[in-house]
């Protein structure tokens, strides 16, 4: 028998009656498709994954509510005192102004309020409070100042030349080099030196306008000056100071505004003094040397004779634009100039019309008369008659001499029409030239005129704003000498209109902090942060980790979920992804050698029965145990699933059909010197290819190894001798398991699911993507494979989405009342 080694195709497998899932199509899990997907926000799920990650979320919380407790416990109590400023309208003495536009009592000024309330909290207020009160000595300011000082990263710093040295220096240069003055550096040194201090004050310093609740208008004129320390007493002392320097730098303000405003009067009145009388001197000087001849209306006579001109100008410049308007307009419109061609031409060529006419009509009376005469000779001539043909000429001649006449009547209207179109648009631009001309010859005259009355005009004008300036000159005078008076009398009766409402009393309860409130805020804040981070790790997780992700995800049946080895006893029973060499005991990985109490254990017995109920009437003969990548636990699945049906006393074989990595034989202890690949490239009896398949003797599994690795595995898979192989297998063995390599990765798999009764799909838990598996999936039914379900492997019992199986698989369930 010649070996072949093309790709087959499946052959048609006889179907297996289903009288209980009719309507089930083969290689498809509908029955979880045409479940109702819920819709919508389902907080269950989200609930699943931060139990999941349960402890993460306590772990954070835990945490930084530690830290804040910490911190909170570490915290000094602090104080707050506040004491109470009146602002009132700043105005004079009601009594003594004496101007008519006094202020009255009861003016609102928001702005002046807000002012002061942003003045309250100046450096240059807190910078007076610190020098008059000597703070710089209390304690509170000797630990700041001990905090200036430079630390050794600094030092260290400054040596390499990677910070600046004196940057107080630098400032301190730029502000005498503005300032210009000794008065101005040394406050500009105190500035500098106290910002520290007044940096410090500022941070706990707080200013709040009262409002009242229990009346219509809220707002009043009371200030709360409030400020946090840790020492009660000198948080009371300071906002003490503060309300007291405030009101005091305010009547001091008020009393240098007067004087100063007195100083600013008086050498502006002299000013206006002298401009008034040199204004006057100047007056007289003009009207003299003007010379303007007026006439009895007030106007001058070069004025009166400007405005003729101008209006005579202005009609010129009106014709002109008449003209122009008109010209261009006939110019660019060719049927407006046959419009008014036609218009022109229309009485004579209504006469023209009529001679054209009498000349017709009586040459058509000529023309029938002919005719007739012609008609009278055909009745004794022929046609060809000489008499005949003399009024066939006469007729001809009249036709011929009509023609002329009408032609040549055309020519001349024609000439004429265009001899007058052109004189309407000569006449036109001539028209709009006279008109041109006119209006440049009155420019003329105009300009010159105008040159003349400039003159007269501009010392006229000179002489009015000279008035018009002492006028306002002496308005202004008089203003300032009424605000002199009101001053002086102002800076007499006037009281401070800021005041000290309420002291500052020394505070017996802290205000701050609220540990409790702190740390319960931590643990809130710290929890919701934990819980966001568990489902922002559960949204990046693109794997399968339960089976109720296989049924939702994949859309096919969880058959089984293999626990993890943490989960097992004591004894090493299955490395699922591990290292693939043979481990130091042979049959570790066998599942005879573990407790058949064990959660192992169960899990294969529930995978060995969804496997003999996969199918209805009998169970499958051929089984495919394979998986997307390589590492998810496939062959180990595969060999305790074959373990697992021997088990039962059936007749079991298992197939390494993984010519490419093979690992049954080693995991038996067995030769691998003949094998699969040895039958597919040979033609053998089926007593020879019985002959190479061994036996297990713990396990009663029969097994037939890869065989040599061959250079094409994917094309002996695929051969005729394959499918033989396996129709002569199944009538030998009560079930037979094959082992391939994963379908993602290679052809093999695929090729041998579409001989085989069904698949099942080994997904290692938690670690290849969904796609991947999707895939997988994708690649088997393509083919038409039946895919049994999906073995979820190296699961963890412990974690929070297997609930079932961690209870039902667990070890405890077995125990005797003996051993406990």
């Amino acid at each position: 028998m010649k070996d072949s080694r093309e790709i087959v195709k499946a052959p048609k497998r006889q179907e297996i009656e289903r009288p209980f899932d009719s309507q089930i199509p083969v290689g498809n899990y509908p029955m979880y498709r045409g479940m109702p997907e819920e819709e919508g926000f389902n907080i269950g799920d989200y609930w699943r994954a931060i139990r999941k990650r349960l402890w993460l979320v306590i772990g954070i919380a835990i945490l930084f509510t530690t830290l804040v407790a910490i911190y909170m416990a570490r915290s000094p109590d602090i104080f707050s005192a506040t004491a109470q400023v009146q602002i009132d309208q700043e105005q004079a003495n009601q009594d003594l102004v004496t101007s008519d536009r006094r202020m009255p009592a009861s003016a609102n000024d928001p702005a002046y309020f807000n002012t002061q309330l942003q003045n309250l909290t100046k450096d240059t207020l807190i910078r007076r409070v610190i020098k008059e009160y000597s703070l710089e000595s209390t304690p509170e300011f000797q630990k700041i100042k001990a905090q200036q000082g430079v630390s050794a990263l600094q030092g260290f710093l400054r040596t390499i030349g990677l910070a600046s040295k004196t940057e107080k220096t630098e400032q301190k240069g730029v502000g005498e080099v503005a300032i210009g003055s000794a008065a101005a550096s040394e406050e500009t040194e105190d500035a500098q030196r106290l910002a520290p201090f007044v940096e410090f004050i500022k941070k706990q310093l707080f200013t709040e306008p009262i409002r009242e609740s229990r009346s219509t208008f809220k707002d009043t004129r009371l200030i709360n000056i409030t400020y946090r320390s840790t020492n009660p007493e000198f948080a009371a002392f300071l906002v003490n100071a503060i309300a007291n320097v405030f009101v005091k730098q305010n009547q001091e303000k008020r009393s240098k505004s007067s004087e100063g405003t007195s100083d600013y009067l008086q050498v502006k009145i002299a000013d206006y003094q002298t401009d008034i009388q040199n204004d006057e001197q100047k007056l007289a000087r003009l009207q003299i040397n003007a010379g303007i001849l007026e006439t009895d209306n007030g106007k001058t006579v070069d004025k009166d004779r400007l405005m003729g001109l101008s209006k005579t100008l202005l009609d010129a410049e009106n014709v002109r634009k008449l003209a122009e308007a008109e010209y261009n307009s006939i110019k660019s419109s060719p049927d407006r100039i046959a419009a008014l061609t036609q218009q022109k031409m229309s009485a004579d060529l209504t006469a023209r019309d009529a001679s054209l006419r009498s000349f017709i009509n009586e040459t058509n009376k000529k023309i029938a008369d002919i005719k007739v005469e012609r008609q009278a000779l055909l009745r004794e001539y022929t046609i060809t008659s000489e008499e005949v043909k003399d009024k066939d000429n006469q007729l001809k001649e009249l036709v011929d001499e009509v023609a002329r006449v009408v032609e040549k009547n055309k020519s001349e209207i024609e000439n004429y029409r265009k001899n007058q179109a052109d004189s309407i648009v000569t006449n036109l631009q001539r028209e709009y030239e006279r008109a041109k001309s006119n209006e440049d010859k009155i420019r003329v005259s105009y300009n010159q005129q105008y040159s003349l009355a400039q003159g007269q005009n501009n010392a006229d004008i000179n002489i009015r704003i000279l008035q018009e300036r002492l006028k306002t000159n002496k308005d202004f005078l008089e203003n300032l000498r009424v605000k002199d008076r009101e001053n002086n009398v102002v800076a007499v009766g006037t009281d401070n209109n800021i005041s000290v409402n309420d002291q500052a009393i020394q505070p017996e309860k802290p205000v701050a902090p609220s540990r409790l409130m702190s740390v319960l805020t931590a643990l809130f804040l710290s929890t919701l942060f934990g819980a966001g981070l568990a489902l922002f790790l559960e949204y990046l997780d693109d794997t399968i980790h339960s089976t109720e992700e296989v049924e939702s995800i994949l859309g096919l049946p969880a058959i089984a979920a293999i626990p993890t080895i943490e989960i097992a006893p004591k004894r090493k029973l299955l490395l699922v992804g591990g290292n693939e060499e043979p481990e130091t005991q042979a049959n570790s990985e066998l599942l005879i050698y573990s407790d058949s109490r064990s959660s192992l254990a169960e899990a294969y017995r529930q995978l060995r029965t969804s496997i003999l109920l996969s199918t209805a009437g009998h169970a499958p003969k051929s089984l495919l145990i394979t998986s997307s990548l390589p590492s998810e636990g496939k062959t180990t699945t595969a060999v305790n699933t074959a373990i697992s049906l021997a088990q039962t006393g059936a007749k079991v074989l298992i197939i390494d059909a993984d010519m490419r990595r093979p690992r049954i034989h080693g995991i038996f202890g067995m030769s691998n010197g003949e094998g699969l690949s040895t039958i597919l490239s040979s033609e053998l009896s089926e007593a020879e290819i019985l002959k190479i398949i061994q036996q297990e003797d713990k396990s009663k599994l029969f097994v037939l190894p890869s065989g040599p690795v061959p250079p094409n595995p994917a094309e002996l898979i695929g051969s005729e001798q394959m499918v033989n192989l396996l129709k002569t297998l199944e009538g030998n063995f009560t079930h037979v398991v094959v082992d391939s390599p994963p379908v993602a990765s290679f052809t093999d798999g695929v090729l041998i699911a579409s001989m085989v009764d069904g698949v099942i799909l080994v997904v290692h838990a938690g670690k290849n993507s969904r796609q991947v598996i999707k895939r997988s999936k994708q690649l088997l039914q393509d083919i038409g494979a039946r895919i049994f379900g999906v073995v979820l492997n190296n699961v963890n019992l412990k974690s929070q989405g297997n609930y079932y199986y961690q209870s039902y698989y667990h070890r405890d369930y077995y125990r005797t009342e003996d051993e406990d």
